[in-house]
This record gives structure tokens, C-alpha cells and sequence, in this order.
């Protein structure tokens, strides 16, 4: 099983025995940059270094890779209008390619660049996010729920 993220096509395709799910989703507007600090997307070969929020239900606010308890609605996203929601299910990646995307200045981890759920009012097919790949809280579920912590994640132009 492997995921492979398009930064040209928007997408996340889910490799599992030949075959292939595709989502869509949203990149950083910042474009592609490893650096800390960039608010790019970083490239290259990743993993799942943790899977955040089993069992919560939908539109379930993350802060810090913790749950809020509260649920994602227009009424807290007009008191909270600050906020980048990460949502639903985190997960959190960690680089493999040291130098690119691991130790340093270029860390995906100590970045905290993560596959979540957006709310469903954000847009997907194009680059919006602060350096994630932000995904629908119904897609973010399926995702999480078919692999594992260890999975493969590339990234791509």
C-alpha cells in the first residue's frame, strides 16, 4: 500500500494490489518548500508517523494534534475566523529523505505537515492550504480508516 500526492493534478491516489482510489485535494498556496517556516508543501518520500482521531465523529476541531470537543460549524467559524481548521482525522507525516525532508531545517515532522480534513466549504482541486495536503472530512475517514502507521506517502510534482 502506498499514497501518491500530485501537486500538479490536486490529487491523492491510494495504491493498495493494482488498485487505485483518487481524491481530491489541496496543497499549499505557498507552492512546493520544504524549509521551516515556508508554508510549502514538502516533496518527496514520506510516512505515517501517527494516525490522530479514530472514532471521532465528523468536523471534529483539532488544535495541536488534540481534540478541541468541539464540532466544526458556520457559527464557530465565524466566532474563530483566525483559525486554519484541521478536522475529522489527522494524519501526521514524517520525512525519509534527510537533507530534503527530514532533520534540519527542512523536518515534515517538526513542521507538522499532515493529511486532515478542511471544512466541506474549502476548496479542493487547487492549492489553499498553509503547507498540508487538506482533504474532505468524509475522504479524510475513508483514508484513515485503510492504512497504517508506517504507510508510504510520496509526493510529487
Amino acid at each position: 500500500m502506498k499514497i501518491l500526492i500530485s501537486i500538479h493534478k490536486q490529487t491523492l491516489d491510494l495504491i493498495d494490489q493494482g488498485q487505485v482510489q483518487t481524491y481530491l485535494v489541496s496543497t499549499a498556496s505557498a507552492g512546493v518548500n520544504s524549509l521551516k517556516g515556508s508554508g510549502g508543501t514538502p516533496l518527496g518520500r514520506h510516512q505515517i508517523r501517527a494516525k490522530i482521531g479514530e472514532g471521532m465523529p465528523l468536523n471534529s476541531v483539532f488544535i495541536g494534534r488534540r481534540s478541541t470537543g468541539e464540532i466544526y460549524s458556520d457559527d464557530l467559524a465565524t466566532q474563530y475566523p483566525e483559525r486554519d481548521w484541521i478536522l475529522t482525522r489527522i494524519l501526521w507525516l514524517s520525512g525519509l529523505e534527510k537533507g530534503k525532508n527530514r532533520l534540519g531545517e527542512v523536518d515534515t515532522m517538526q513542521r507538522y505537515i499532515y493529511i486532515h480534513g478542511t471544512p466541506d466549504s474549502e476548496p479542493m482541486g487547487v492549492p489553499a492550504s498553509h503547507g498540508c495536503i487538506r482533504m474532505r472530512n468524509i475522504d479524510i475517514v475513508a483514508l484513515f480508516d485503510q492504512v497504517t502507521v508506517g504507510t508510504e506517502v510520496e509526493i510529487v510534482l
